[in-house]
């Protein structure tokens, strides 16, 4: 049995891992959009590096762009077998794909434009609608800790990941011979411990082989309580000593209704400022209602507030903003606001534009609350830049830039061992690093080989392994 690895290796993006069965069937872990700032990202999105066709089932842990963003790619050209999924993430994909698909014609059109006007050829979008529809149709849901039984030599299983509505662990159970099987457990992304909304992550049986991501895999996340004091903190920096605008990139499902919720809750017990909250996304519009349908992924304590609040996403002064036009108006908004729109790392969508016309206003304040690539606008903003491209223009970075990194979806190094627990290390007989920078991956790899693993990989773009 053989495993190639084809996207985020190396890399935080473009999740995409291929199984190669004893009997020669193939399993494709993920089918992710590579986002960021690669000088080949567009080479890396458009040619695969296999043939879609001859792709038996496509396995899904979760609905993210950077996991789940080229599934309709893989559709155009020529996949046409079964794609495995939470009840939730198929929900998420119906609007993530198709808000991907939207995306991409927007940003084109403008890039487009441009190149027109250099005399250079325009660039055609990588998938549209009806690739995304044709691809729902191909999706099946299977439920957390359902036994999936797919044919004679496959079955496996989702545990909740708690790191996305709908997120999963994928366990593999592949037949080797007569008596004997393999078990494969993908971690998909962790999620962190102690998440406002989500569950924690779930325990899962032990495994032979395990393909873990690493994106923390040399970072600790500050204190839950400490990320929200400064939350209000900068909101009363910006919005009420300065009078600034606060924007926030939030990726629009999870990470934007953690924001809201926290918001909700400061309004509610009073410590929230009398300022306008814009949340500008027609995505975070629907999947907030989507995240209304799918309790089985919340914590006890977020049904518990649900049951004192019904609506953990309203408040005065909070206004969803689904019209171009509108979002078009917040550049002319004079007075004190927060702007919470997508996408996390600032590389297409709303926020963009938002950042665009206020990144030279001291007085306004752009704020990071998860992860962003260093190649990617955010990352560049995080790491800071003092000059940065936005749409092919230079701009003077004059606002101020702060991140929180709790607010991000991913464990953490010791949240990510702790995740391992349940397993026995002397029992993996291979461990590949995926979903990560190349130093933490090193990072970690020490970590965990000190907590007993032993034969640990980071694979490279491409690379194959036997097992």
């Amino acid at each position: 049995m053989q495993i190639q690895f084809f996207g985020a290796a190396r890399m935080v993006t473009g999740s995409k891992h291929l199984i190669t069965t004893p009997k020669g069937t193939k399993i494709l872990l993920d089918c992710g959009l590579v986002q960021g700032r690669f000088d080949n990202k567009d080479d890396l999105n458009r040619y695969f590096g296999f043939d879609p066709a001859s792709i038996d089932y496509l396995i899904l842990s979760h609905a993210h762009i950077d996991h789940a963003g080229l599934i309709p790619r893989l559709v155009k050209q020529g996949f046409n077998g079964i794609i495995f999924c939470t009840p939730a993430s198929l929900d998420l994909c119906k609007i993530m794909l198709m808000d991907s698909a939207h995306i991409q014609e927007q940003d084109l059109a403008f890039v487009n434009k441009r190149r027109k006007r250099k005399g250079q050829e325009t660039i055609e979008a990588i998938y549209g609608a009806e690739d995304v529809e044709k691809a729902i149709s191909l999706m099946q849901e299977v439920g957390y800790d359902q036994l999936m039984k797919v044919d004679s030599e496959l079955k496996f299983h989702f545990t909740d990941a708690g790191h996305l509505m709908g997120s999963a662990c994928v366990h593999l159970d592949i037949k080797t011979g007569t008596g004997k099987s393999k078990k494969i457990t993908f971690t998909g992304d962790i999620g962190k411990y102690g998440d406002s909304i989500l569950r924690d992550p779930q325990e899962f049986d032990q495994c032979d082989i395990l393909i873990c991501e690493s994106t923390y895999g040399n970072k600790k996340h500050p204190v839950a309580i400490d990320a929200e004091a400064e939350l209000l903190s900068i909101i009363n920096h910006t919005c009420v000593e300065k009078k600034g605008k606060l924007i926030i990139p939030a990726f629009s499902v999870d990470r934007t209704q953690e924001i809201v919720y926290l918001l909700d809750k400061a309004y509610n017990d009073g410590t929230l400022p009398n300022i306008k909250v814009f949340v500008d996304s027609p995505l975070s519009v629907k999947a907030t209602n989507i995240m209304r349908e799918h309790d089985e992924c919340y914590r006890e304590e977020f049904l518990d507030y649900i049951a004192k609040d019904p609506d953990p996403f309203g408040f005065k002064n909070l206004h969803f903003i689904t019209e171009l036009e509108e979002s078009k108006s917040l550049n002319e908004y004079k007075g004190p606001c927060i702007i919470i729109s997508a996408s996390g790392m600032a590389e297409a969508g709303r926020v963009k534009h938002h950042i665009a016309n206020h990144i030279q206003d001291t007085s306004t304040t752009i704020l990071l609350v998860g992860y962003a690539t260093p190649e990617s606008l955010g990352g560049k903003l995080k790491a800071g830049d003092k000059l940065v491209n936005i749409f092919g223009e230079e701009y003077q970075v004059k606002a101020e830039v702060k991140s929180l990194d709790y607010y991000s979806a991913h464990a953490d190094y010791e949240e990510m061992i702790r995740f391992l627990k349940c397993i026995d290390p002397n029992k993996v007989e291979k461990m590949f690093l995926v979903h990560g920078e190349y130093e933490n991956q090193l990072a970690f790899k020490e970590r965990l080989t000190n907590e007993g693993f032993k034969h640990i990989y980071i694979p490279n773009m491409r690379e194959s392994f036997d097992v």
